[in-house]
């Protein structure tokens, strides 16, 4: 395996920026706070890496300019020799989003994480077929994937192609809000970004984990109430920008030893 950090021996960092995807929401971590695919990626680093160093700036809510102008900066300065960006997904829910201009700001933000040697891994958005009211936006979060592939091969970042993963299209593989992964997603999207990554795993991602206890009659809840009592507010945040000030929640590089999310 070739080394993936451009950096000196004994110093591999990682830095992961984004929204509530990548800080990990509807994974809860042992400790309280959230988990997420990011946390068990560098749990997984950290195994071929000893000495990894690790940042999630990530907040949820975050839409893309935020992401752009506060994490993108801040990731910089850290020079960290990998630094994975999945944003844009808040803004496609607004009406009349500019595809096109989201794509312009995207490629700003990879250009400067280049400029500073590290490696960039990029993420598309998830297929929604499967999730009631949410697949309306299929064909623009289609579109905006096609300009983040552009951005990822003329830049020379790695990929990671949500939408084909086809185990996303099941409503299964989504928490009870339908918006945010499960704890079993989660880690199967770290294990897709090791093996984009050329980082060795004893599982892989495409096998199916065990299912977890039939929910009961009581949990499964009917489209409309879903609307009611997840989607109607989720949306009325992002539209309005009532979304309350978080901090990231580990804004500084440190070591992953022990693994941070076991």
């Amino acid at each position: 395996m070739d080394n993936l950090f451009p950096q000196p021996p004994g110093e591999p960092s990682f830095v992961a920026l984004g929204d509530s995807f990548t800080e990990g929401l509807n994974d809860p971590a042992p400790g309280g706070g959230y988990r997420g695919w990011a946390d068990r990626l560098a749990d997984l680093l950290a195994v071929e890496y000893p000495g990894l160093r690790y940042a999630n700036l990530a907040v949820q809510g975050k839409v893309l300019h935020e992401i752009v102008a506060e994490q993108v900066p801040a990731a910089a300065a850290m020079s960290p020799g990998l630094v994975s960006i999945a944003a844009g997904g808040n803004d496609i829910l607004r009406p009349g989003a500019n595809l096109d201009g989201l794509a312009e700001l995207f490629d700003s933000a990879v250009v400067r994480l280049r400029a500073t040697g590290c490696r960039v891994l990029v993420f598309t958005g998830s297929d929604p077929v499967g999730l009631p009211v949410i697949r309306l936006l299929r064909g623009r979060i289609g579109a905006y994937n096609m300009h983040l592939r552009a951005i990822a091969d003329a830049r020379g970042c790695a990929l990671v192609d949500l939408w084909s993963m086809r185990f996303l299209r099941d409503p299964a593989a989504w928490a009870p809000d339908r918006i945010h992964l499960t704890a079993q997603s989660h880690q199967r999207v770290a294990l897709r970004a090791c093996e984009v990554l050329g980082v060795p795993v004893a599982e892989d991602w495409r096998v199916a984990p065990a299912p977890d206890a039939a929910p009961s009659a009581a949990a499964v809840i009917s489209n409309a109430r879903w609307a009611r009592e997840y989607l109607a507010p989720w949306v009325n945040r992002r539209l309005h920008g009532a979304i309350a000030d978080r901090s990231a929640k580990r804004p500084l590089l440190q070591p992953v030893s022990p693994p941070i999310s076991r």
